[in-house]
């Protein structure tokens, strides 16, 4: 059995992909897995409405191709938060959480990554904390059902873009079930402006910690940023993570139009991502 996991964002491939398409490429390049998207946008959201049959048809697909979808990036709360002030957009976000689930059991996803927000669009208040715990709490409890873990990712705003932060309500709720799934390059820029350390920020999530987003980042961009032209510090990031158990690890980057560099650029973070985990053992 390999020692580690590595797979790669859906976002990181034209949207004009097929699942097939999406799925061989991964593969041929030399990934493990492939990180579904589901966010806020409608057509995305969309999936969680996928019917019985589509469902057995990425499935197959995903059997015939000889690689799996086995994470979800599920950022569709940015838009309706557990947090939310407005009951109706609360309701929305426990739908979404609960049909992310559901949609997670069907495919054999095993983590959901979450936004690490209570609001997004809205002010931050000691009530959408509470609320956003509260509902924490529930979909924890459904998470529990079906088996799947999930876990925080640490964001750019201030309101967790550390896994310290994250950990006050991975202990607030108790479960198992709920943990952290951090961002190396939004964890390396929270470190740069509060002067903490992203090493001893990762050992504050020491047990909890189910996957790591390894994502390139320079001093306040935190998104499109091309691989080893930034400030995280790959190998003492991963050594880390490796030492905490961490054996499920995501490049996270983005196709924007790049139609002659795309593939380049991904084939290159598997190369040298791979290349420092495969110095661990």
């Amino acid at each position: 059995m390999k020692k580690y996991a590595i797979g790669l964002y859906e976002k990181a491939m034209p949207p004009t992909l097929t699942w097939r398409e999406k799925l061989a490429f991964a593969k041929e390049v030399g990934y493990d897995f492939v990180e579904i998207s589901i966010d806020e946008k409608d057509e995305k959201l969309a999936r969680l409405d996928w019917t019985k049959e589509e469902r057995l048809e990425l499935v197959k697909t995903m059997v015939e191709v000889g690689l799996p979808i086995r994470s979800m990036c599920l950022s569709g709360h940015r838009k309706y938060p557990l947090g939310s002030a407005d009951p109706a957009v609360r309701a929305r976000g426990m739908e979404i959480m609960e049909k992310a689930i559901q949609l997670a059991d069907d495919l054999g996803i095993r983590i959901i990554q979450l936004a690490g927000y209570d609001v997004y669009y809205e002010e931050s208040t000691a009530e959408t904390k509470a609320l956003f715990l509260e509902n924490l709490k529930k979909a924890a409890e459904m998470a529990a059902v079906k088996g799947i873990l999930m876990g925080f990712e640490t964001m750019e705003t201030d309101f967790m873009n550390t896994v310290w932060k994250s950990m006050y309500y991975v202990d607030a709720v108790g479960s198992p079930y709920l943990g952290v799934y951090p961002d190396s390059g939004n964890l390396t820029n929270a470190a740069l402006t509060s002067g903490g350390s992203v090493l001893g920020d990762l050992y504050a999530g020491r047990g909890h910690i189910v996957a790591l987003h390894l994502k390139e980042t320079v001093p306040g961009v935190f998104r499109e940023v091309p691989f080893l032209t930034g400030h995280v510090d790959f190998p003492a990031v991963i050594e880390r993570a490796w030492s905490l158990g961490i054996r499920r690890y995501v490049t996270e980057m983005w196709y924007v139009g790049n139609d002659d560099t795309w593939a380049g650029d991904v084939r290159f973070a598997c190369s040298k991502m791979s290349e420092i985990l495969d110095k661990q053992f």
